[in-house]
C-alpha cells in the first residue's frame, strides 16, 4: 500500500520538512525552559537550606548557658512525682559592656538579681502559677560553689539580691530550693539591653495601668489606661518603684508580674510572630538576651520546650508574691513570713489550690506621683 505521510516520499538526502524542524524547536524550547525552571527551584532550594541552616547557627550561637547542675551536685530536692516543672527565671541588673547605659548606668560590672519569678508549671502543662520574690528579702543562703568552682559558706541575714553577686546563679538556684523545697528543673536569666531589644522586636507590649506613674529616677511617665512600651519606657516599667504603691520593691513586682502577662497575651495574638521577618527578629532578640542551664541550652531544646507550653494561656497564669513581713532589725528590708510561705510552696510541691493567704502584688492600688 502506497505510503501518503510526506517523510516516505522524501528524498535521503532531502531537508527536514519544516513541519518537523517547528516540532523539533518546540521540544527544545520545551526542554530549556524545564532545565531553567528546574535550575532556578534547585537553587532557590538550596538558597533557602542555606538560609534556614545560617539563621539556625546564628540562633543557636546566640545563647549562653550555665551548668547548674555541676555546680549543685546531687543534694537537692528530688524532682516532682507529677511529672511538674519548676523553673527559676531570673533578670539580672549587670551594668557591664552593653548594659552601661540602661537603668541608671555603670556599676562596675557587678550584678544583682533585680527580679526572681519561681514559675511552677503542672503537668499537663496548661496552667502556670508564678512566685515572685522580693529582691530585699532577707534569707539564709546556704553553702554553695560557685561558677568558678569557688566554695562558698553558708550565710544567714543576706540579701536576697545580693547572693547573685557573691555566688552567681548557681547559688542563687540553690538558695531558692532551700527556701521551697522544689528543684529548679531550669534557669532562665534575662539582661537588661536584651530585654530593651526584644520589646522592640516585638513592636512593642501594650500595658494597662489604673493610674498614672511618674518616676523620676527611672524617667517613667504613663497616663492612666493603655499605653504602648517601646524597650526603654520597658525597661523602666519593670524597674519602676518610685512611682507606685508605697516605694517598695513590692510595688515594682506587681508590674513586673503584670508586664509578662501582657508579653505573653501579645505573643500568642495573631500577628505577633505571623510576619517570618519578625518572628525570626523576635527569634534573634530573645536568644540574645538569654542565659539557660545547659539542658536548655540548645535551639532544638528551647523550641521543644515551648512547644510543650502551646496550651498555656495567660489567663490560667496566677501571679502571686512571697509572703512577707517587715524586718525587725532593718525596717527597709523584709523577711518571709514563714508560715504562710511553707504553706505556699507545700501547695506547689503537692499540687493543691494555692491557700488563701499567698498575696497578689497590686502595682496601682496606691500609684501616686
Amino acid at each position: 500500500m502506497a505510503q501518503t505521510d510526506e517523510t516516505a516520499t522524501a528524498a535521503p538526502d532531502a531537508p527536514a520538512p519544516p513541519r518537523r524542524r517547528r516540532r523539533t524547536r518546540k521540544r527544545t524550547r520545551a526542554r530549556r525552559v524545564l532545565l531553567v525552571c528546574g535550575g532556578g527551584l534547585l537553587v532557590l532550594a538550596l538558597a533557602a537550606g542555606g538560609w534556614a541552616y545560617w539563621a539556625y547557627r546564628h540562633l543557636e550561637g546566640n545563647l549562653g548557658t550555665v551548668d547548674i547542675d555541676r555546680a549543685l551536685g546531687t543534694d537537692r530536692p528530688a524532682p516532682l512525682p507529677d511529672g511538674a516543672q519548676d523553673i527559676l527565671v531570673l533578670g539580672s541588673d549587670s551594668r557591664d559592656g552593653e548594659n552601661g547605659d540602661l537603668a541608671g548606668g555603670n556599676t562596675g560590672g557587678t550584678a544583682r538579681s533585680d527580679t526572681t519569678m519561681v514559675v511552677h508549671i503542672p503537668q499537663g502543662r496548661s496552667a502556670a502559677t508564678v512566685v515572685s520574690i522580693p529582691r530585699d528579702t532577707m534569707v539564709s543562703r546556704p553553702a554553695c560553689t560557685t561558677g568558678g568552682g569557688q566554695q562558698l559558706p553558708a550565710a544567714t541575714r543576706v540579701m536576697f539580691n545580693s547572693i547573685y553577686t557573691s555566688g552567681g546563679p548557681a547559688c542563687v538556684v540553690k538558695t531558692v530550693e532551700s527556701m521551697t523545697g522544689l528543684r529548679m528543673n531550669h534557669y532562665v536569666e534575662i539582661d537588661f539591653a536584651g530585654f530593651e531589644r526584644l520589646v522592640d522586636a516585638m513592636g512593642g507590649v501594650e500595658v494597662t495601668v489604673d493610674a498614672p506613674i511618674t518616676d523620676p529616677y527611672s524617667g517613667l511617665r504613663l497616663p492612666a489606661g493603655a499605653s504602648t512600651l517601646d524597650g526603654k519606657q520597658a525597661l523602666a516599667f519593670v524597674r519602676t518603684r518610685h512611682g507606685v504603691g508605697d516605694g517598695s520593691d513590692l510595688g515594682r513586682i506587681g508590674l513586673q508580674q503584670k508586664f509578662l502577662l501582657a508579653v505573653l497575651s501579645q505573643l500568642q495574638r495573631q500577628g505577633t510572630l505571623s510576619d517570618p521577618a519578625r518572628a525570626y527578629g523576635v527569634a534573634d532578640a530573645a536568644t540574645k538576651a538569654l542565659t539557660t542551664d545547659q539542658e536548655l541550652g540548645s535551639l532544638t531544646s528551647l523550641l521543644t520546650f515551648a512547644q510543650s507550653l502551646k496550651g498555656l494561656q495567660p489567663e490560667r497564669m496566677k501571679t502571686v508574691m512571697l509572703p512577707v513581713v517587715a524586718d525587725r532589725i532593718d525596717h527597709n528590708r523584709v523577711v518571709a513570713d514563714e508560715a504562710k510561705a511553707a504553706a505556699l510552696w507545700l501547695s506547689l510541691r503537692e499540687n493543691r489550690p494555692l491557700p488563701s493567704t499567698a498575696p497578689t502584688a497590686s502595682p496601682s492600688a496606691a500609684a501616686h506621683n
